[in-house]
């Protein structure tokens, strides 16, 4: 079953979404990315190759031809390529292929409106009994995503 972290009250979602992409990057875990508002997708992809200030995180769309040898793809359909093991949301709603990753990650930002629909995942995902793990960033520090 997918095992599911929250990571609240982000100050910038896109932030901690290159954060935790460097992350998998590092232990060699390969992300896709769910970016299904177009503007969202291109700003992540502007990020990554930003991200951290000396370097970058190699990435492509799900759907380019190098995905295979990608380690984060950026999807905003249900694209669903193989050995890809986690799932990073940035969507409003539940993605709708999270149960073919090992793990999924919700990012919720501190704004009412993104706690509301971050409350509204959250119980859906309970509802169907998956383990969910919290992470305040507030408490945490955002460094620590």
């Amino acid at each position: 079953m997918t095992s599911i972290d929250f990571y609240f009250n982000a100050e910038d979602r896109l932030q901690v979404a290159c954060r935790l992409a460097g992350k998998a990057l590092a232990r060699g875990q390969r992300m896709l990315i769910y970016a299904p508002e177009h503007e969202i997708a291109q700003r992540i992809d502007k990020m990554l190759w930003t991200w951290p200030a000396i370097g970058f995180v190699p990435h492509c769309a799900a759907h380019d031809a190098l995905a295979a040898q990608t380690p984060v793809l950026i999807a905003s359909g249900d694209e669903a390529p193989p050995g890809c093991e986690l799932l990073l949301n940035l969507a409003a709603e539940c993605p709708p292929h999270f149960a073919r990753f090992e793990r999924l990650l919700e990012i919720v930002a501190a704004d009412a409106d993104a706690r509301k629909a971050g409350r509204s995942r959250y119980r859906y995902y309970v509802d169907r009994g998956y383990q969910i793990a919290n992470h305040d960033l507030a408490a945490e520090g955002a460094g620590d995503a």
